[in-house]
């Protein structure tokens, strides 16, 4: 009898793996219209008249509210006072709203509109922000952009709050189960959001032969709007858990002012922020320009229109092709007889050559970028595992912000001079971009479980939450620095396809300079305190 009332949704595998593909789509839809102009910069410069700076102040915008009104930390609240449910469904609705915003901006009903007469006018001068450097609008933005921002802002907050929700959400369902492989499962869905959105933003832009760049983000708003189902669909599923456990809804302490004495008090834990802020700033914005830089340092010639390459059906199994890549390598982490593992990486190997030549045959800029998040799909469970069970999470960092240099150096330097050469630059290109993607699955794999190592189990909270916040501030400010430096570093009226990526591209080589010293210095902190960065988890 005992044993009955015990039994609950969260004790059948096919339950508890139900609800995180519930979470973990909604996350892979917002993944998806994160960057859902990032492939499409130069035609939003054709078609729209956003400069770089405009592209870069608008892309920098996701993040403003989060960071200048604090909403990460009043996310955390919401979801602290009104429990996974209400939040994961709050989160859904925020984001679309801002999706729909964000759509009408650049749709052709928005020019001619008084709306953007009135953004023409308006917004031009923030006061305070101005003075300070930190306005997410300028005078002579382009209307479309900064509405476009607004609703990217918003989109920003229901995202950041989306991930914290899926976070919680995960630690409910799969606490004393398989939480590690449900966490590493999620990331990887959400990762594969990237390389979906390279492949479909310009295939829906460039949809029947015409341009027409908000398509695409109408591909977003579609995805968003399955994103709030999936969590209308949790919410049931939890609030029926909830019934059958007979518990309130799980939540931890909020984050509260006075943690932050004790936070900041920690010299390990101020090493780790700004190698999380330092690191992540050349990867995220360097996701929105990559694209670009591809345009601008491949001989690219478009095959002929009525090739299988310039077809739409090319880019579906293209697309099942890297599922195949994504699912077969993923799995193989988890395959205990060595014929099925080896089997599975095979396949998977395999497969992504065959994506590769697929890339290079159809001279697409972003199908070739969108192979970045594949490989970090793969090795993260291997990684993850590692320090687990042998640790060396310090040392993972600095050989992660070395790979780092080494990519964003050869983007700058090595990639053109191979322009006009149609096949080594595109094999220097999907070299680079593979071993960027293990850099950002080291990284992470090391970065966030040494957090609990540094501070308090009472204030880890807190900690995650500062550290979100001091990541944000890189997210907003390196995507606008990148654009001023574009338009800063080239003529005015260069071909959105012709632009030099140097400049900012040594940039992001610096912060991973920045990020390696940080890493060494954490090592001697580590050594020094006995913190255990370099011991496993699991001992």
């Amino acid at each position: 009898m005992t044993q009955a009332i015990q039994k609950t949704l969260r004790d059948s595998a096919g339950m508890r793996w139900t609800a995180l593909l519930l979470l973990a789509l909604g996350m892979f839809c917002s993944y998806i219209f994160m960057d859902i102009l990032s492939p499409i910069k130069d035609l939003m410069q054709d078609t729209r008249g956003w400069d770089s700076t405009a592209f870069g102040t608008m892309q920098g915008s996701e993040v403003f509210l989060n960071v200048f009104v604090f909403f990460l930390i009043f996310a955390g609240i919401i979801l602290d006072k009104m429990g996974v449910r209400f939040t994961a469904i709050l989160s859904g609705a925020v984001m679309l709203f801002g999706a729909i915003v964000k759509w009408y901006a650049v749709s052709d009903g928005f020019i001619g509109s008084g709306l953007e007469t009135w953004f023409t006018n308006n917004l031009n001068y923030i006061p305070g922000f101005d003075e300070l450097g930190v306005s997410p609008f300028y005078q002579g933005m382009p209307a479309s952009a900064k509405l476009a921002a607004c609703g990217f802002m918003i989109f920003g907050c229901g995202c950041e709050m989306a991930g914290i929700t899926v976070s919680r959400g995960i630690v409910k369902w799969f606490k004393g189960r398989e939480m590690a492989l449900a966490m590493g499962s999620e990331m990887a869905l959400a990762r594969l959001g990237v390389a979906t959105c390279m492949i479909f933003s310009p295939f829906f832009a460039k949809l029947g032969g015409s341009i027409d760049v908000s398509r695409s983000v109408a591909f977003g708003v579609v995805l968003l709007c399955i994103a709030l189902i999936m969590f209308i669909t949790y919410f049931f599923m939890d609030r029926k858990l909830d019934a059958q456990t007979g518990e309130a809804e799980e939540k931890d302490d909020p984050f509260r002012i006075k943690d932050l004495g004790q936070i900041l008090t920690s010299s390990g834990f101020w090493l780790v922020a700004l190698l999380c802020v330092l690191y992540y700033s050349a990867i995220f914005p360097f996701q929105k320009y990559a694209v670009n830089v591809l345009q601008c340092n491949l001989t690219l010639v478009e095959p002929a229109k009525d090739s299988f390459w310039a077809g739409s059906s090319v880019t579906i199994v293209q697309y099942v092709i890297m599922l195949v890549v994504a699912a077969a390598g993923f799995a193989s982490n988890f395959m205990k007889d060595q014929k099925k593992r080896f089997g599975l990486l095979g396949l998977s190997v395999a497969a992504l050559v065959v994506y590769c030549y697929m890339g290079y045959m159809r001279q697409s800029a972003e199908a070739i970028f969108a192979v970045f998040p594949l490989l970090a799909v793969l090795i993260t469970p291997i990684l993850g595992k590692y320090v687990d069970y042998k640790g060396k999470a310090a040392s993972m960092l600095v050989f992660g912000s070395l790979l780092l240099i080494g990519c964003h150096l050869t983007f700058a330097f090595i990639l053109p001079l191979f322009k006009g050469s149609a096949v080594g630059g595109v094999v220097i290109a999907y070299a680079t971009i593979l071993v960027l993607g293990a850099s950002f699955s080291l990284v992470p794999a090391s970065l966030w479980p040494s957090v609990p190592k540094l501070v308090d189990a009472k204030v880890i909270g807190s900690a995650y939450a500062l550290i979100f916040w001091i990541q944000n501030i890189g997210l907003w400010l390196f995507p606008l620095l990148y654009g001023k430096m574009l338009d800063a570093t080239n003529p005015a009226g260069t071909p959105a396809t012709q632009l030099d990526h140097t400049v900012p591209l040594v940039m992001f080589a610096g912060l991973g300079v920045a990020a390696l010293v940080i890493g060494l210095i954490l090592k001697v902190v580590d050594k020094k305190k006995g913190i255990g960065l370099e011991e496993p988890n699991i001992k």
